[in-house]
Formats: C-alpha cells, sequence, structure tokens
C-alpha cells in the first residue's frame, strides 16, 4: 500500500463525489489541463502563419537572435520552407521530451514539481513570444515546458481513484472533453486576437491562460494526490517481472509499427503547417465583407475530429451488438481508407481551383473524412500498445508510442517546405500516397503478426 493511499484523508477525498459525481481534483486538473491545452494549442495555430507573415520577413528576420545561424544549419533556406522547417523541430520535440520529463518525476522531482516547473517554462515561452528577437528561446522553453507537463498531469487524474473505483474510465472521459474543448477554442480567441489584433496579443492570451492554469493547479493541491520521496523509492525498489520470448516479440512489432503510425499521420500533422498557408493564400474566408481569421480552419478540425471521436464509438457500440466488431488494426485499416479520401478531397480542391479562392466545400469534406479516419486511428493504436506491451514495460511502451508523433511531425516539417516549390495538387497527391503506404503497411502487420500478438496478449 503506498503512503497515499494509507492517508485517511486522502481516502476521504476520493470518496468524494463533489465533481459531476467525481473527486473535487478532478474538476481541477481537467480545468488545469485544458488552459495547458489552450496554450499549446494557440501557439501552434499562430506559429507557421507568424513565420510566414511576419516574423521571415526580410525586414524582421535580421533581428532574431540565432535565426542566421539556424537558417544556416538548414541549408539556407528562406520564406516557407524555413517556418516548415522549424514548425516540424519545434512540434516534433514537444512529443520527445516527455519521455524525459516522466523520467525526471519519477526518480528525482517527483510529478507536482516537474509539473510546476513545466507551467512556468510555458509561461515564459508564451510572454517571450511578445520579443521578436527572443523567438528562438521563447520555442526552446515551451519545449521544455511540454516535456516537463505533459503526461505527469494525466497520472494524477488515474491516482484520484482507487485500484477498484469503476469511475476512472468516465473521468479521463471528463478530462479529454476539457482538452477537446481547449482545441476548439483556442482558434478562436487566440487566432482571432494574433491575426487581427496583433500577433503578440494571440501569444499573449496564450501566456495569460496557462498562468491562470499553473495558479489553479497551486490552489488545487489539498484536492490532488500526495507524493513522497518513500513513495518513489519504494516504486523504484519494486522487483521487475522478467521478460519473455513473447514479450520481446512484441516489444519489436510495435516498434515496426511505430514509423509506420508516423507516415499514415502526415496528412493530418500537415493541417499545422503546410495547409494553413495554403488556406491563408488560396480559400474564400470571406462572407458577407467579413474576412474569417485562417486560423478557424483549426476550430473547424477540432470540431469535426470531436464530433466523430463520438460518433465512431457510438457506432461501434451499435454495431458490437449486432455483428462481430472489428479488432484494433482491422480498424486502423478501415481509418486509412478514410484518410485517403479526405486527401483526395485537397487534391480535387486544388485541381479545380481555376482562377479564383478554393470554396469551402472540398476542404470541410476533407476535415470530415480525415476526423472519422482519426477515430479509428489515433486512439485506436493508442489501446493497441497498451494492450499488447509487456505488463513490465507498458508505460515505457506508451512512450515509444508518442515516437510516432515525433516522426510525423518531423517529416512533415521537411515535405511541408515542399510546398512553395511543388505544383498543390502534386503535393496532397504526395500525402495520398502515403496513406496508401500506411494502409498496405497495416493490412501486411494483421496478415503477418496480428493473430500472433493478439494471442500473446
Amino acid at each position: 500500500m503506498t503512503i497515499a493511499e494509507a492517508t485517511p484523508d486522502f481516502e476521504a477525498e476520493r470518496n468524494d463525489r463533489a465533481f459531476l459525481g467525481h473527486p473535487k481534483g478532478l474538476g481541477y486538473l481537467a480545468f488545469v489541463e485544458g488552459c495547458e491545452r489552450f496554450s499549446y494549442y494557440s501557439m501552434q495555430t499562430l506559429l507557421v502563419l507568424y513565420m510566414v507573415k511576419y516574423l521571415l520577413l526580410p525586414e524582421n528576420a535580421a533581428g532574431v537572435v540565432g535565426l542566421a545561424a539556424l537558417r544556416d544549419w538548414y541549408g539556407g533556406i528562406d520564406g516557407q520552407p524555413l517556418a516548415s522547417k522549424i514548425f516540424g523541430d519545434y512540434t516534433s520535440l514537444v512529443y520527445l521530451t516527455p519521455i524525459a520529463g516522466g523520467l525526471i518525476a519519477d526518480r528525482w522531482l517527483g510529478r507536482r514539481t516537474t509539473l510546476i516547473l513545466g507551467g512556468i517554462f510555458m509561461a515564459v515561452g508564451h510572454f517571450l513570444m511578445a520579443f521578436e528577437g527572443a523567438f528562438l528561446f521563447a520555442l526552446l522553453a515551451l519545449i521544455v515546458g511540454v516535456g516537463l507537463f505533459k503526461g505527469n498531469i494525466a497520472s494524477q487524474v488515474g491516482e484520484l481513484y482507487g485500484p477498484n473505483d469503476l469511475r476512472r474510465a468516465m473521468a479521463f472521459q471528463i478530462f479529454y472533453i476539457a482538452i477537446n474543448v481547449s482545441v476548439i477554442v483556442a482558434p478562436l480567441i487566440s487566432g482571432t486576437l494574433g491575426e487581427k489584433v496583433g500577433w503578440h496579443w494571440g501569444f499573449g492570451t496564450a501566456g495569460v491562460v496557462m498562468v491562470a492554469g499553473l495558479i489553479l493547479y497551486l490552489y488545487a493541491k489539498p484536492w490532488l494526490p500526495a507524493e513522497s520521496r518513500a513513495e518513489r523509492a519504494e516504486k523504484a525498489a519494486a522487483p521487475k517481472e522478467p521478460l519473455t520470448r513473447d514479450d520481446w516479440t512484441r516489444i519489436v512489432a510495435l516498434l515496426i509499427l511505430v514509423p509506420v503510425l508516423a507516415v499514415a499521420l502526415l496528412t493530418n500533422q500537415e493541417i499545422f503547417n503546410a495547409y494553413l498557408v495554403w488556406a491563408d493564400q488560396h480559400f474564400q474566408l470571406t462572407f458577407f465583407g467579413t474576412t474569417l481569421p485562417t486560423s478557424y480552419m483549426i476550430t473547424i478540425d477540432a470540431a469535426a475530429s470531436f464530433g466523430m471521436l463520438v460518433a465512431v464509438a457510438a457506432f461501434y457500440v451499435w454495431y458490437g451488438k449486432r455483428f462481430k466488431e472489428p479488432d484494433e488494426l482491422g480498424k486502423m485499416i478501415i481509418g486509412s481508407f478514410f484518410t485517403i479520401a479526405g486527401g483526395l478531397c485537397l487534391v480535387m480542391a486544388a485541381a479545380t481551383q481555376g482562377d479564383g479562392k478554393i470554396g469551402l466545400f472540398w476542404p470541410l469534406m476533407f476535415h470530415l473524412f480525415n476526423s472519422i479516419g482519426f477515430a479509428h486511428i489515433l486512439p485506436v493504436s493508442l489501446a493497441l500498445f497498451t494492450k499488447v506491451a509487456p505488463r513490465a514495460l507498458n508505460a515505457t511502451v506508451v512512450g515509444i508510442y508518442y515516437l510516432a508523433f515525433f516522426g510525423a511531425n518531423k517529416i512533415v516539417g521537411e515535405v511541408g517546405g515542399w510546398y512553395s516549390s511543388m505544383p498543390t495538387t502534386s503535393f496532397w497527391l504526395f500525402h495520398v500516397a502515403t496513406a496508401v503506404v500506411g494502409l498496405i503497411a497495416f493490412v501486411l502487420f494483421k496478415l503477418l503478426l496480428g493473430k500472433r500478438l493478439v494471442a500473446a496478449a
């Protein structure tokens, strides 16, 4: 029994039902995570547009400390290709640093202290975005901050509940609803301020919201799980289960799946990069004399993703009562067809543009189909990893899963730079081709390894 479990006061908090039938701490953690995701997606929504339309213009780029050296490192590229490279490295690293953040929390500082430091770094990073010369330092602070924050808050949600508490699954659903609401709202607020009022207003808003979340987290301490050095030492000293031959087979299979997922995710991850630049330049966003901020396309995508996650989950509940539900790999194969269909919508939009602006029919169809594919691939692939991973390495394997996003964003940073020099139709056809490669790989994976993995798990 851990110290937290043995504390009578915290046991009382676990039995608390003050927040929608859950402990009050869940409400605080959900709101804090919502603030962090608001700030993160505010940054991700504005970053490429800010660089392409303002920061990397010759008259502004000269004042950015370290940018000349970074440009030389990237081979002397400039403009949109340079913005794509910077975006790719930033967004890939925020999926890599949480591995270090988890180690720091587990071995030295504990989750609470690590999370607070992460929030401080993120707030500083957003406020540094107000100073053009400090742009690269701002990105570095944000990368460190996300690494320290991400993951350490979700683990606290689980510790609000005892091992047999059936409310745990619903708690994570509430937690992820807060995340999705933030992803929808962030472009509406920070995107509007950034594009319509001033870029620094958008970034500053993200910083203010992050500070608000950090203050709330500090205030919520009495309702959150306690953690001590003795507890961390107990976990570290616990005997580890030896890995069997089947365990190693599953680990190798999942490692093979990581680059496949990275390729399959390419079109989805491009939404924050070249897709936004294309939308800004060519989409018909003026209605009744008012031009909508380009960042609203992210809100459309987030709303579609949230809606399709709910719809797909409800569909399989209905389907499973009548027919045999597909397994995880089967759903990922189905999702790949929708991802391909979404990419073809972008090809059609580019091919039929003519001399005018692109209407929103094909882009909206892209977001619809891509979101259905998203619902079949992302949460399902995570479920597959947690199901197949050996018990002794479950947390480590989940960390490895997120390397797929590291790889996808790294590729997006490279490929997104082709937008300026490649015909737009060919650019999106390439993304369709990557989705086809993902589909073929998922099919081969299911045929060659699917049954063995399921049997071993």
